[in-house]
Formats: C-alpha cells, sequence, structure tokens
C-alpha cells in the first residue's frame, strides 16, 4: 500500500501557519458544539461511549443491532459515566461492506432520537455521509465523527458548518473496505515520519474544514490508530501523541480493542484485549489525548479517576 498524503489544492503549508496564527492553546480548553455548552478539558480527557449499530463490527458488531438493544446499550454507558456517546451504522473495521446512506439512517436515526429523549449528553454520529449526518443532526445529534475528514463527501463538511456541530476529523488512507488488519499487511503503508505526516495531513484537512465554514474551535482531530497504518508504526504515533496533541486541537483517540493492541499480546481476540487497551489510553492520557474513544466506559472511567488521583490528568 502506498500513501496518500495529498493536499486539497486550495491548502498550502503557508495557509496552516497562518491557521493557526490565531488559534490559541486556549482553545483547547473548549469543544464547541451545537445546542450544547463548551466541552471542557480542562479536568480530565472525556469518555466517548461507542455504540455500533451494526452486525459486522470488529469487536461488538451484532451485539447492539436491533433499535432496541442500542437504546439500551447507550442508556448503559451513559449511566457507567459517558461523557458523550458515538453512534455508527457502518463498520469501519478493515474490509467492511460499505453500507448505503439509507440503511445507516435506518439504523441509527431512531436511537439518536431515543437516546436524545434520555439525555442531554452530546451524541456523535460516525458516517462519512451527508445524508446520514444530516438525519442524525435531525434526530438530536450535535457532533459528526468523519473517518474520511470530508475527503468522501464534503457536502458532510458544509452540513456541520450549517447546523454549528462538532466535527471529528480523522487520518486514513483509504477506505475501510480496502483497508486491512494492521498485522496483516501484506504490502505495508509507508511513512518517513508516520506523527509529522498524519499531523501535516491532518492540518490540511482542518484548514479545508474551516475554509468550508466549519469554525476551528469547532473542530477535533483524530490520528486514526488502525487506519492505515502497522503494528509498529501505531505504537511510534502513540509514543509520539503529544506531538500531535501540540497541534492547539484537541485530539480524539480511538484505541479501544484494536488489531494492533492484540498484536502484542499473541493476536488475541477483541474481547480479551480491555487490559490492552486500558494501558495504551493511560499512555495517551499521558501524551495529551482529550478525548477518549472506548467500548469499555466503567473502566475507563476507573482509569481516568486513578490518573486524576495521581495527578496523571
Amino acid at each position: 500500500m502506498t500513501r496518500d498524503v495529498s493536499s486539497p489544492k486550495s491548502v498550502n503549508n503557508t495557509g496552516i501557519s497562518n491557521f493557526l496564527t490565531h488559534f490559541r492553546p486556549s482553545s483547547l480548553r473548549d469543544w464547541r458544539i451545537a445546542s450544547h455548552a463548551p466541552l471542557s478539558f480542562t479536568k480530565r480527557p472525556l469518555l466517548a461511549g461507542i455504540l455500533n449499530c451494526t452486525p459486522d463490527s470488529f469487536s461488538d458488531g451484532g451485539q447492539f443491532a436491533t433499535t432496541d438493544q442500542a437504546i439500551a446499550h447507550g442508556k448503559r454507558m451513559i449511566e457507567q459515566g459517558a461523557d458523550m456517546l458515538d453512534i455508527g451504522g457502518e463498520s469501519t473495521r478493515p474490509g467492511a461492506t460499505r453500507v448505503s446512506a439509507a440503511e445507516q439512517i435506518h439504523r441509527v436515526q431512531p436511537v439518536i432520537r431515543a437516546l436524545r429523549q434520555h439525555s442531554a449528553i452530546p451524541i456523535s454520529v460516525d458516517t462519512t455521509l451527508g445524508p446520514v449526518a444530516a438525519a442524525a443532526l435531525d434526530a438530536g445529534a450535535n457532533i459528526v465523527n468523519d473517518v474520511s475528514a470530508g475527503e468522501e463527501d464534503p457536502d458532510l463538511v458544509r452540513l456541520a458548518a450549517k447546523h454549528g456541530a462538532g466535527l471529528i476529523l480523522m487520518h486514513r488512507l483509504c477506505a475501510p473496505d480496502q483497508d486491512q488488519y494492521s498485522d496483516q499487511y501484506i504490502s505495508a503503508p509507508q511513512y518517513n515520519n508516520v506523527t509529522h505526516e498524519v499531523l501535516e495531513k491532518l492540518l490540511l484537512l482542518a484548514q479545508r474544514a474551516n475554509m468550508l465554514g466549519v469554525a476551528r474551535e469547532h473542530i477535533v482531530i483524530d490520528p486514526g490508530f488502525g487506519f492505515g497504518k502497522t503494528v509498529a508504526q501505531n505504537f511510534e504515533l502513540l509514543q509520539r501523541l503529544h506531538e500531535i496533541a501540540a497541534s492547539e486541537f484537541p485530539v480524539m483517540v480511538g484505541l479501544s480493542r484494536k488489531s494492533f493492541l492484540g498484536a502484542a499480546r499473541d493476536g488475541n481476540q477483541p474481547s480479551e484485549r480491555l487490559p490492552a487497551s486500558l494501558a495504551a489510553a493511560a499512555v495517551a492520557i499521558g501524551q495529551g489525548a482529550a478525548i477518549l474513544r472506548v467500548h469499555d466506559v466503567a473502566e475507563h472511567g476507573q482509569l481516568l479517576r486513578i490518573s486524576a488521583a495521581c495527578g496523571a490528568c
């Protein structure tokens, strides 16, 4: 696999410098999202509970595939202390079959509507498609988590801007249906400097989102652990996460149960990767992560409490 760090035609490195000139470190303290008070990272990282309304997600596919199952699990994560929920109707595991906008809407919209009636918690929709984001926002979501960072459907970015929604931009090299698990690459992704190149691409995409109308204080970036990175590249990215956190954008990390963590433990199953997930999350906290996207909310909540007690947050 070859890397793709091409920039949008209207963006250049000088533009990045100018883009960040007026973006102060204090902006890290708040994340502005529609119809909700700003989310603060001053005391500790936030927990984003993963809610996969899918039959084929890599870890919990099929467990919450019905509307009632998904709603019940969302309520459970809120009770366990989730600061926000990230709800998706299409698996982003390597090799997953793509899902139409209509089917994604069918899966996530009633779940979002029911959970919004239950709680005022921030809700993110995990999608790359504008029509799905529109339906989710209409149902009560106030954040869009786009693993394509607006490259698949630029209208999604414009929609987020129109609604004043929070926007999460993730780094990847290709769509999940064209990708492989971190420990299974036949032709490994090539980077000269994985951390530098991931950050460079994210800044380019953040600048483009800003040019399309998304306020800078609405943007969160995600380095995309497991997406277009080998096991070694993922661990290097984790070790150097502070370089991305220093970009002055809040950083979300999705480490939970990822295959590269399993590869460090002889390829165990996703359900057996909680200890590795907690260890990786602890490293990410120390490296400046602002949001932890996790399957196991209660356990990661305990980690945050211990980290805070030790002064690590």
